[in-house]
């Protein structure tokens, strides 16, 4: 059972932890939120800077509530892609100079192939093939995990990412940021009927639609159109019915095709990792209709769904249990296909 201490800071949190295996140690999160709520959303630099003076105390923070010694440590890990390439120099920075210094093993960790392991923290019996519906700011994707490293990308947005979508909607109805958590309280006092809004479909070549992918900025662009209609009829904006119809327009679309692609590929297990899996819409729409055609659906805790370093540990646990582990060298990269992963290994 390896023990690893992981860094994690691709984007606004600075976040160190120290897992053995599937059980948490510590998992200290240092958020940036306040820091970047007055922007609008996340500013690179500013994040960089604030991650270069969190990231020591964390880790000092980890390693004590850890109750670890550095000799009980088997490996250091660190996020290396994707995101923000200055944020993510910070982390490899300080995980590379960690494993240089305690002369342990190294293992850069795709950011995505963590949130595809965030369940696995909660669920020690959990093991693959399972269908992954990874949502986030970033990123909405259905990943066929076959195992360790093993990732085929089934579907994806082609536009907005589904969070992206909650903040660009946030920012229409002069919610503030970030637009998740926002809507989603608001979305309890809504009618979820009250506007009927489009899902969203990829038209395919050759007729029809791909089954699998999804397309966010239409549902954004009508949410804008039924706005600025509203206010020319000079009435209150009904935020709560506003909320609740987009929240549940996405958790149709997204619940749709997970269980299509779920079925279609023979899965009987649908595990959801990211930021938008924290969503209460999304929790109750896919478990309900998931259920109905014989499904397993796995939320990991709210806590594992934004970014975290125990996320990053559980998968770098698995990777050193394979004998893998990655080069000083390695780089940072702002993109990276989870699919490539054994790139990060020699």
């Amino acid at each position: 059972m390896a023990t690893v201490l992981a860094i994690e800071t691709s984007c606004d949190e600075t976040s160190v932890a120290i897992v053995k295996n599937r059980e948490v140690l510590s998992n200290i999160v240092a958020s940036q939120i306040a820091l970047h709520q007055k922007y609008g959303g996340v500013v690179p630099e500013v994040a960089s800077r604030q991650h270069v003076e969190t990231v020591n105390e964390a880790i000092a923070e980890a390693v004590t509530q850890g109750g670890v010694s550095w000799s009980q440590i088997d490996a250091i890990a660190a996020t290396c892609a994707p995101g923000l390439i200055g944020a993510l120099l910070v982390g490899l920075s300080a995980g590379k100079t960690l494993a240089a210094y305690h002369n342990k093993p190294f293992l850069g960790i795709h950011h995505l192939e963590g949130h595809i392991y965030a369940s696995y923290l909660s669920e020690p019996t959990l093991q693959p093939p399972f269908l992954c519906l990874l949502v986030s700011g970033g990123h909405t994707s259905a990943i066929a995990v076959r195992g360790c490293g093993e990732y085929e990308l089934l579907g994806q947005t082609r536009d907005d990412a589904a969070g992206e979508a909650f903040d660009k909607v946030a920012r229409l109805l002069n919610l503030g940021y970030p637009g998740g958590p926002i809507i989603d309280k608001l979305a309890q006092t809504g009618n979820p009927r009250a506007f009927p809004l489009p899902e969203g479909r990829i038209s395919l070549p050759q007729g029809g639609y791909h089954p699998y992918d999804s397309s966010f900025s239409g549902l954004k662009t009508a949410v804008l159109r039924l706005v600025q209609k509203l206010e020319a009829e000079g009435e209150p904006l009904p935020v709560g019915d506003l909320a609740a119809s987009f929240q549940a327009t996405v958790a149709k679309a997204l619940s749709k095709r997970a269980i299509a692609c779920a079925l279609d590929y023979g899965f009987e297990t649908i595990v959801v990792g990211g930021g938008v899996a924290a969503n209460s819409g999304l929790r109750s729409h896919l478990q309900a209709a998931a259920g109905e055609r014989g499904l397993r659906v796995l939320f990991p805790p709210l806590k594992y769904c934004t970014d975290n370093a125990a996320m990053i540990g559980c998968a770098a646990a698995q990777h050193w249990e394979r004998g893998e582990q990655s080069s000083l060298d390695l780089p940072a990269r702002s993109r990276l296909a989870v699919t490539e992963v054994g790139q990060l290994y020699r």
